[in-house]
């Protein structure tokens, strides 16, 4: 007997493809990227802000929520579906958000508030003149996405000696190093760090974030100081 396509039955789904990887194939969630595509990110999200230990997950013209696809609303009511605006907050590896500018179905400014509400921010994607079913067709969509995964493949490979934050400001540095010689600007690689110390700890730097490029400097400074401190013992 077939399943109703419901949303429920979607995210039971998705479970049984992980519980499969899990049990049968010996996969461990640091392994994983899970990649949700429109509708698809509901379900990824879904199951993303449950686990942990996620290498990483991209959302591809994700949505907001099923609601807010037809209408702006400014809250989330019990009858919406796929709620995705309260969920994204939880993910606690890294995001990549790519979205194209001319979607005719989701509009961009979904892709961009989920992306400005990730715990764990990755440089996103705003493919320019992007449709809804057609970012495959720009070279920068594969480009942009190889280096995702080749850049958290660095943070496991450093993970077993100990935090990731040595692969954060590499890459910060690096592109700063970039745009300084082209005389290019954009969005740090990961300006946020996966969860070391406390959730208190990570809501203060998620604000500090949200501030203005030009205080960057004085944000990796203090990351600086709090990784003395760790080693110094005196934070825990």
């Amino acid at each position: 007997m077939l399943k109703q396509p419901t949303e429920y039955n979607t995210y039971a789904d998705i479970d049984a493809a992980y519980k499969c990887l899990k049990e049968q194939y010996g996969v461990k969630d640091e392994q994983l990227i899970l990649y949700g595509q429109s509708v698809g990110s509901g379900p990824t999200l879904d199951l993303s802000s449950q686990i942990p230990e996620l290498r990483g997950v991209v959302l591809h013209s994700p949505i907001l929520s099923g609601l807010r696809v037809l209408y702006p609303v400014k809250r989330t009511y019990w009858f919406d579906i796929y709620k995705n605006i309260d969920k994204v907050g939880a993910v606690k590896c890294p995001v990549l958000v790519i979205h194209g500018t001319a979607d005719e179905v989701v509009d961009v400014s979904h892709g961009k508030q989920l992306w400005e509400l990730c715990k764990v921010k990755y440089e996103p994607l705003w493919v320019s003149g992007g449709g809804h079913c057609n970012l495959e067709l720009y070279p920068e969509f594969i480009k942009h996405l190889k280096k995702f995964v080749q850049t958290i493949g660095k943070s496991k490979a450093t993970a077993a000696n100990g935090s990731k934050k040595d692969i954060v400001e590499s890459e910060n540095e690096g592109k700063a190093r970039k745009e300084s010689e082209s005389g290019a600007s954009g969005t740090s690689e990961l300006s946020k760090e996966i969860p070391e110390v406390s959730r208190n700890s990570l809501d203060s730097r998620l604000e500090k974030s949200k501030k203005p490029d030009k205080q960057e400097k004085s944000r990796m400074s203090t990351d600086h100081v709090d990784r003395f401190r760790r080693r110094k013992g005196l934070v825990w």
